[in-house]
């Protein structure tokens, strides 16, 4: 069972499914609303649910339940243990899987359509009656404590938290989902019961659903998952206030190479200005070997392996990030020329042929993103969940192309910001000190 389960996923990823997508909007009897794809070729269906507000829900001083609490909900449900519940699922050539993030709380499946009633069961049973044992918070508690140990001694790692804390404070998004070594290690099983209770309800859900499986089916299907679920969970923080000055921090760290993250403020997703951001930035440092910043820093002066920028449009907060790594006495080097360059691109904006490039290419890429149902089903999820029109699958490529030149170069000046510019710096970069 689990080999033909294994063959259909692989003939799911190579359906050509861009030309065939046609998303139907269900709602169930109870009132359970869902984006729906069918696909009948196959008995396969991908299933995802997603409840925002993520590891942004945790209680004060309690970081990291929410992510503890997503670890253990594969740990056993109902009567059965976390032995017992592997090989309930495994029997049923089944797939769950769970992920937290900043913003939302995700749990994906993907079944043959034979076991669905069986399946459904189980993943019914998973959401309400998770057993959260004390030998599994223990034992989960521990593996995301050796992940927080290993941090500390990763330069990215060690970039990212800190560039966080300056960006937003004391809001959620100033700390580490994953929470802390203090933390985590103080965390019990009360406290992950009453994270699953801030998640998991109906006025933060979002579905998506894609294979073998009619409107009348799935509307079922919902109810029967997720209609008992609490109508509220807990209040959504509010946004977070981006606090990024622009200069320099040096942490210092013991490596031959530096690694530096910089950026400022950013663009919301829903800004009518967000397709000529994103242009801009895959001109400027989001287009691999095409773009500007690799072009500047590695091609002509070989200050590094590797440049990125992209946009960071939180539920909460929007940042402009990029990231770079460089020998600790060349990375000086490297962040000046990123700076000139936001400066330049600022200033002088992008040529005509640089967004015609930019848009051949993310235009032509946007298809190769549709490459299975539970890609599929997330897609249509993340468009739920930002507010985008059923169609925009078919319009995403027109409204790319819709953007002009004249409105990347506005962007470019409003949105770039090289003064504003930080850059945190972490290693021992020689020709580089605190600033601020």
């Amino acid at each position: 069972m689990k080999r033909i389960f294994a063959t259909l996923i692989a003939f799911v990823v190579a359906l050509p499914a861009w030309a065939e997508i046609e998303i139907k909007e269900v709602t169930s009897p109870g009132g359970i609303t869902a984006w729906l794809v069918e696909d009948h070729s196959i008995p396969f269906t991908a299933l995802e649910l997603r409840f925002r507000g993520g590891t942004s829900l945790d209680d004060p001083g309690k970081r990291g339940a929410i992510y503890l609490m997503s670890g253990l909900i594969e740990e056993g449900a109902g009567d059965m243990d976390a032995r017992t519940y592997a090989r309930e699922l495994e029997s049923l050539a089944a797939s769950f899987s769970y992920n937290a993030s900043d913003d939302s709380v995700s749990i994906s499946a993907q079944f043959l359509t034979e076991n669905r009633d069986d399946v459904i069961s189980l993943l019914r049973t998973t959401i309400h009656e998770p057993r959260f044992d004390e030998d599994a918070v223990e034992r989960v508690k521990a593996q995301i404590l050796s992940g927080l140990r290993s941090d500390q001694t990763d330069p990215n790692d060690i970039a990212g938290r800190s560039f966080a804390r300056m960006a937003y404070g004391d809001h959620p998004y100033g700390s580490e989902g994953k929470g802390t070594i203090e933390n985590v290690s103080a965390l019990t099983r009360d406290d992950v019961v009453t994270a699953y209770d801030n998640v998991f309800a109906k006025d933060r859900l979002y579905v998506g659903a894609v294979g073998d499986i009619t409107a009348e089916e799935l509307g079922v299907l919902l109810d029967t998952l997720l209609a008992d679920l609490p109508e509220t969970g807990k209040p959504i923080p509010g946004r977070a206030e981006v606090n990024i000055t622009g200069g320099v921090s040096v942490i210092e760290f013991d490596t031959p190479q530096s690694v530096a993250l910089f950026g400022h403020a950013g663009i919301d997703r829903d800004d009518p200005d967000f397709f000529a951001a994103f242009i801009l930035n895959h001109i400027l440092g989001g287009g691999g070997f095409e773009s500007r910043l690799m072009q500047e820093v590695r091609e002509k002066r070989g200050l590094t392996y590797g440049v990125a920028t992209y946009l960071v449009p939180k539920d909460l907060a929007s940042v402009y990030l990029g990231s770079v790594s460089s020998a600790n006495d060349r990375i000086a080097d490297a962040v000046a020329v990123i700076r000139d360059e936001w400066a330049r691109a600022a200033s002088d904006g992008v040529t005509q042929k640089e967004l015609d490039d930019a848009k051949t290419y993310l235009t032509g890429a946007y298809p190769l993103r549709f490459d299975g149902n539970g890609q599929i089903a997330g897609i249509m999820v993340g468009m739920q969940m930002e507010n985008l029109p059923i169609d925009y699958i078919a319009t995403r490529n027109d409204k790319v192309n819709a953007v002009t030149l004249e409105e990347v170069n506005r962007v470019a000046s409003e949105l770039l910001d090289p003064d504003g510019l930080h850059f945190t710096v972490v290693g021992k970069p020689e020709g580089l000190e605190t600033t601020n």
